[in-house]
């Protein structure tokens, strides 16, 4: 399966799309995406990989992007699709796993959780290309309202259980459910990976 090309943002569009397929016949109003994405983090964590969430996400895009070139997926259920796609993210993750480590190792160091947030730079990536990217980043992040700045930074704050336990004070204090809250996030996210795109190109 060919990797995700670097060209392709996650539009809206295209998210309403995966969320229509993972739904199937019934609409679960962005359920049944939580639970697959749950059950991605999960499995990517039984691997022993540190950063389950974002190979989840990883996961979840390319399966996008084939729905967006192809119009559909026939021959898998989207659950039994979904754990393809996840074994190759997983294979790749293994070939550059000590390089992607230590990458978001030094961006965690430096305070920054926009590790997260930002797409993984490529081995042997060059430091100009590396600091382009997190100004970029920096200056997208100024660019979104201020409570949805803060909701982004917020989720992806912290690792495991502190993550965890942080999320579900987010969502106590905004009014959500722990689901809503996710969609949230995933939505500004899209347009925060969009703003990161055209940036990079732009400079």
């Amino acid at each position: 399966m060919a990797e995700l090309k670097r060209d392709w943002t996650l539009s809206q569009e295209a998210f309403g799309r995966l969320l229509h397929w993972l739904d199937d016949v019934s609409e679960s109003g962005g359920e049944r995406y939580l639970a697959m994405r749950r059950r991605l983090t999960a499995y990517f964590d039984r691997k022993n990989c540190p950063c389950s969430d974002e190979l989840a996400d990883e996961t979840l895009n390319r399966v996008a992007r084939k729905l967006e070139e192809k119009g559909g997926i026939v021959g898998a259920s989207p659950a039994h699709y979904c754990y393809i796609v996840a074994k190759f993210v997983f294979l790749e993750f293994s070939r550059r796993k000590e390089h992607t480590s230590a990458s978001l190792d030094e961006a965690r160091s430096a305070g920054s959780v926009m590790s997260s947030l930002a797409e993984p730079s490529k081995p042997g990536m060059d430091p100009a290309d590396k600091e382009k990217l997190f100004a970029c980043l920096e200056r997208c992040l100024a660019k979104l309202r201020m409570q949805d700045r803060e909701v982004i930074l917020d989720y992806y704050r912290g690792e495991q259980r502190v993550k965890i336990e942080n999320r579900s004070q987010m969502a106590a204090h905004l009014g959500l459910t722990m689901n809503a809250l996710s969609i949230r996030a995933c939505r500004i996210r899209t347009k925060l990976e969009a703003c990161i795109k055209a940036c990079c190109q732009e400079n």
